[in-house]
């Protein structure tokens, strides 16, 4: 554990209930009271400050070289990328639409600390990524004087992600503004997603205000093209759309593709400016994440970034569905064969999740599964292509203070380091009690809490 999660837990201990109480007693807007005070952790995560900075910089570097892999490995075939991480053509052709050939540097690597060094787990990248509203949690916690007072004598930092997002939304936005003062932004989510995700996305909307920003809240089907090409909701022209909904959402819509052609084509003509672009997909997928990893690939690499690699991310390797990438053949069925029997013998040691998957869903976790039940799940996961197996890291626990229980218990986290083009913008953390199981989801355990991050030196 961290020496000042254990100072923040023994001055609960100690004390009249200031301190333990504060998230309780943290006047929060109403949005996200709405959306997260039910789900909210006790006390916030502290992080040290010069090593998350670190994995910060490693996981730009790691983005640098994600983006170069179908130039490096595939002579730029992006077909050939696309099958070799298992992304059919209908998909690929979709992340295609609209893109620039180089993504935005936008996204949330999920990391677990292992008491030694930050492990990546996997990295989501772009817009539709969700979280830049937690950092509101920090602010009401400032504004409780126990807390405060811990603050300063610890000298507690936090980067506000709300902040920088909307930094980089107002210089995203300039060349399709206008009104020639603030943009006016499209928070847009697929058919039916408002529903859902409401209560986070007016959380969302909220802590844009305080940046300054005018966010709308729609769907996909809700906008329109106005006059001059320019995308309007309800009316108002937007400047830039933020994009709340996935590649995979249109795919499986079949309205998706027809609703997505304005956003592409006001995008192009530059009348509204579609943050992100799609093409986001094609490296935000853990099978990219996977090639880096695989022997089969290292030549491609110099030493540092081989280095860089071994670094940060667990050993990991795609499980292909039968024929499928590598050109099929009967050494590709051997080989993957030969993949299967080891993760077979790794079974304590592997976690296996869909490539595209988000949240813990469709997930199997080797250490909580039997020997059949391993057995099952590599059989589903090679019929069914692109899962991914990934060696396990255990992360660091940290003790706990509930205030209502008045007990102590060993919570893990899942650290989201958000990455712009600036670097770092700040970080959440989604926790699970120590004996709550492998997976921290907010879509798959329900016991799962978030809170915010401070830094300290």
């Amino acid at each position: 554990m961290t020496e000042l999660s254990r100072t923040y837990v023994d001055e609960c201990l100690r004390e009249d209930g200031g301190l333990a109480g504060a998230m309780a007693r943290a006047e929060l807007p109403p949005a996200f009271e709405e959306a997260w005070r039910g789900r909210l952790l006790p006390r916030p995560w502290f992080v040290r400050a010069s090593e998350t900075a670190a994995f910060a910089r490693d996981l730009k570097g790691l983005f640098d070289l994600l983006v170069s892999l179908p130039r490096r490995l595939f002579d730029g075939d992006l077909d050939r990328y696309a099958a070799e991480i298992g992304i059919g053509p209908a998909l690929a052709a979709l992340l295609r639409r609209g893109g620039s050939g180089v993504p935005a540097t936008f996204g949330r690597a999920d990391a677990y600390h292992d008491g030694t060094a930050y492990k990546l787990l996997e990295f989501n990248l772009g817009s539709e990524v969700g979280g830049l509203e937690m950092s509101v949690c920090n602010q009401g916690l400032l504004r409780v004087p126990e807390f405060a007072a811990f603050a300063r004598v610890h000298r507690l930092g936090q980067v506000d992600i709300a902040a920088r997002m909307a930094a980089v939304l107002r210089d995203r936005a300039r060349p399709a503004l206008s009104g020639g003062g603030e943009p006016v932004i499209g928070l847009i989510e697929g058919h039916g997603g408002v529903a859902s995700y409401g209560r986070m996305m007016r959380a969302a909307v909220e802590a844009m205000a305080e940046q300054g920003l005018d966010l709308r809240i729609g769907e996909i089907g809700d906008v329109r093209t106005g006059p001059g090409g320019k995308l309007t909701l309800d009316g108002t022209p937007l400047d830039l759309v933020l994009r709340n909904f996935a590649a995979s959402q249109l795919v499986e819509d079949p309205a998706g593709r027809e609703a997505a052609e304005p956003f592409f084509r006001a995008h192009e003509a530059g009348r509204t400016v579609l943050f992100t672009s799609l093409e986001s997909g094609f490296y935000s997928n853990k099978s990219a994440l996977a090639l880096l990893t695989d022997p089969r690939w290292s030549g491609s690499f110099d030493a540092g970034e081989r280095a860089l690699v071994d670094r940060v991310l667990p050993w990991s390797r795609t499980l292909h569905a039968v024929g499928a990438a590598s050109g099929g053949g009967s050494s590709a069925a051997s080989g993957l064969a030969d993949l299967v029997d080891l993760c077979r013998e790794r079974r304590e040691r592997l976690i296996l999740k869909p490539g595209a998957g988000y949240g813990g869903l469709d997930t199997f976790v080797g250490w909580e599964c039997t020997d059949a039940e391993w057995d099952e799940a590599l059989r589903l996961a090679v019929e069914r292509g692109g899962h991914v197996a990934q060696e396990r890291v255990v992360p660091r626990p940290e003790p706990v203070y509930d205030p209502v229980t008045g007990t102590v218990d060993s919570w893990i986290a899942a650290l989201g380091i958000f990455l712009t083009d600036e670097g770092y913008a700040g970080a959440h953390a989604r926790a699970n009690r120590a004996d709550g199981g492998a997976i921290v989801g907010l879509s798959s355990n329900p016991d799962t809490r978030m809170v915010g991050v401070f830094s300290h030196p």
